[in-house]
């Protein structure tokens, strides 16, 4: 796994950093995010900074022209947080590998009397990699098994929430190969993952 570069682009008038990731053939992506989410294959991955103020509300149309802009081709996943992205934490165990940026603008309670998206501002977007090829159930499997890591970080952080209203994952394995079957906290890929991904958000609650 190549880790995400930096780069940067010009917009209103300010200049913001991106992380890019580009995949080398298609690879499978179960992702949370509005832009690229679901499962299937996908060519890049982005997680681009934005302005604190942040009011687009075309999400998608805004990450294809920040895709156009990086020269990226196909579909893709995008992510948006105005959390500086150049502070990026990475973490690996045993094949698995974690990149997090990690905002704390509005933390909040999954669940809570709040309604409403009101923050895309402070959001905690993370990208992990995985050497094997999961189906489907695990992979969704271990999106959960990644958001209580990401849960367990908040709390060792004394961090009072398990996340922000705009969180994003995005988990990335091969397209083909042995399919695994579990992606739990307590299978052999699914605790490699939770503990890759509580040590990038642990270091970047603190």
């Amino acid at each position: 796994m190549t880790p995400g570069v930096l780069r940067s682009r010009a917009e209103g008038g300010v200049e913001l950093d991106v992380l890019v990731w580009r995949l080398a053939s298609p690879t499978l992506c179960a992702s949370t995010t509005t832009v690229g989410g679901g499962i299937g294959a996908r060519w890049w991955i982005l997680n681009a900074q934005v302005a604190p103020a942040y009011g687009r509300v075309d999400t998608e149309t805004h990450v294809e022209e920040i895709a156009s802009t990086l020269g990226l081709r196909g579909s893709g996943v995008g992510m948006l947080t105005a959390a500086p992205v150049a502070a990026v934490h990475r973490s690996s165990d045993e094949g698995v590998n974690v990149e997090a940026t990690v905002g704390l603008t509005h933390p909040t309670w999954a669940a809570s009397d709040e309604d409403g998206l009101r923050h895309i501002v402070g959001t905690i977007n993370v990208v992990a990699f995985l050497p094997v090829r999961l189906d489907d159930g695990a992979l969704l499997n271990a999106l959960a098994t990644a958001t209580e890591a990401k849960a367990q970080a908040l709390w060792e952080a004394s961090v009072p929430a398990t996340g922000t209203p705009s969180d994003a994952l995005c988990l990335v394995c091969p397209l083909e190969g042995d399919r695994e079957r579990f992606g739990g906290p307590r299978s052999l890929w699914g605790a490699r993952l939770a503990r890759a991904v509580r040590e990038c958000v642990l270091a970047g609650a603190r």
